[in-house]
């Protein structure tokens, strides 16, 4: 059986075409399951009891996070997602307010750093948004931040950020690296980054429920009370359940497999809407990842399509709106981010509606 009758097979028949995993992938009834069982218990034993036995599966959804980014030392945490986890992150720093991205820095992590007082500097890149290498070094080492923040994939590209590559320029400087992995973890490889903290939203590419989010640290660069905050916060531990099912089962399908799968889905999703009906494929075909971003023609309101799309065509996708990227994005785009399941009926159905829909 391919992985990609084994994905669909382990889930509730969609109610159209789903190309949307970049905002929130479909859970496993596995997951779902899992889930509601601890709600149930919860109800027949209380809340507090129920906690503790559900510790052991918590603690693999722990180490499973820690062998899918490669920190076998770091500390794990559940969040309420991946706002949550940066807002931790910065509401805790104790240095400099002084914060170095790129230009394409997701529009609500933007809004995070100023909340907290940070300057924001940013780094260099190409023509594409991506890090340009050849540049990066020296814009540290000129005036050095306090902060490095990469978010690997973004919320309005799929252009593949060179997170590694960045870590080890930080490692040189002496900066601290924070990585945004929302759209990266489960979708790109994650191990061994080098970074000083990951974090990530349950909801997207590891297909978990939503509301749930992960935090990996170095040990030691949260403060104690902070820690202690985190523990004592209110938590929907029937969530963390689910995603951490929905971690084990990534991890038993073989990251390695899911990843390759996802950049043969984006390359052949590329290829399908290479000319489509005047839209403009902003990715390369063989960018590796699975997300493809359409810009619009002139006269084209990407918002009512999408909405067309749901209405008349039963396919989701997602507005990306300029927000979501406003110091790089000037117009509004359509983006398409199907997972492992995609067949060629779903892509041949997305194209037919896309020139259905488009009315300049």
């Amino acid at each position: 059986m391919t992985l990609a009758q084994q994905w669909r097979d382990a889930r509730p028949p969609a109610a159209g075409v789903h190309l949307d995993s970049a905002a929130c992938s479909r859970q496993s009834v596995a997951a779902l399951e899992a889930a509601a069982q601890h709600a149930r218990h919860e109800a027949e034993v209380g809340g507090y009891v129920a906690a503790v036995a559900a510790a052991p599966v918590l603690d693999a959804g722990r180490a499973a996070t820690q062998a899918l980014i490669g920190m076998a030392d770091s500390e794990v945490f559940f969040t309420t997602g991946s706002n949550n986890a940066l807002d931790m992150l910065l509401s805790d720093w104790a240095g400099d307010r002084v914060i170095a991205c790129l230009t394409g820095e997701y529009g609500p992590n933007l809004a995070i750093m100023a909340r907290h007082g940070f300057e924001i500097r940013e780094l260099p890149v190409d023509g594409f948004g991506r890090l340009d290498l050849d540049a990066v070094g020296a814009a540290l080492s000129n005036d050095p931040p306090a902060l490095v923040h990469l978010t690997m994939l973004g919320s309005h590209s799929g252009v593949v950020q060179p997170a590694r590559e960045l870590a080890g320029a930080c490692r040189s400087q002496g900066l601290p690296l924070i990585i945004d992995a929302a759209q990266g973890f489960a979708h790109l490889d994650c191990t061994g980054i080098g970074a000083d903290a990951i974090y990530s939203s349950s909801r997207k590419w590891s297909a978990g429920p939503r509301g749930v989010g992960v935090l990996a640290t170095r040990p030691g660069l949260l403060s104690e009370d902070t820690q202690a905050r985190i523990a004592h916060a209110e938590t929907s531990v029937a969530n963390h359940v689910g995603f951490s099912v929905a971690i084990g089962e990534h991890i038993a399908a073989g990251p390695a497999n899911i990843q390759a799968r996802l950049r043969e889905v984006g390359a052949q999703t590329r290829r399908a809407l290479a000319d489509v009906a005047g839209w403009h494929v902003r990715e390369n075909v063989d960018e590796p990842s699975a997300i493809t971003t359409l810009t619009p023609p002139d006269g084209v309101d990407a918002a009512a399509v999408r909405a067309d799309l749901i209405v008349q065509h039963g396919i989701l996708t997602t507005f990306i709106g300029i927000e979501r990227a406003p110091k790089e994005m000037t117009r509004p785009a359509l983006r398409v981010s199907p997972h492992v399941d995609l067949t060629d009926d779903d892509l041949a159905l997305l194209v037919d509606a896309l020139v259905a829909v488009t009315r300049v």
